[in-house]
């Protein structure tokens, strides 16, 4: 049902969302800025950020079984579980982002 669910999200997010492409920030020197350390990501995180660090993948892969295998995956990676939510026909609740939210809060710092 999440395959579904998930496709219908990437089709809608394909039809409405522009990828814009920017160019690497630049420091007043005129090089391209050094990238912050990375940092563990939050809810408000891209999908594919979330899918990024090992911990945060394996919560979205507990609340959202095969999420990471999508073949979907490209067009709503970008996406917060909050932009996908309301396309998701209820399958990305409220409930469901609070319990990854929370998953996600309970993980070491660092």
């Amino acid at each position: 049902m999440i395959k579904s669910i998930l496709a219908a999200a990437a089709l809608a997010a394909v039809s409405t969302v522009a990828v814009a492409q920017t160019a690497p920030a630049q420091s007043h020197a005129g090089h391209a800025a050094a990238p912050a350390a990375a940092a563990k990501p939050t809810i408000n995180s891209s999908i594919k950020d979330l899918l990024a660090y090992p911990a945060t993948a394996a919560i979205l892969e507990k609340h959202l079984p095969g999420v990471s295998q999508h073949p979907a995956l490209p067009q709503f990676q970008d996406m917060t579980l909050a932009d996908v939510a309301p396309l998701s026909g209820g399958a990305i609740s409220a409930t469901v982002i609070t319990a990854i939210d929370a998953d996600i809060k309970a993980l070491p710092a660092g």
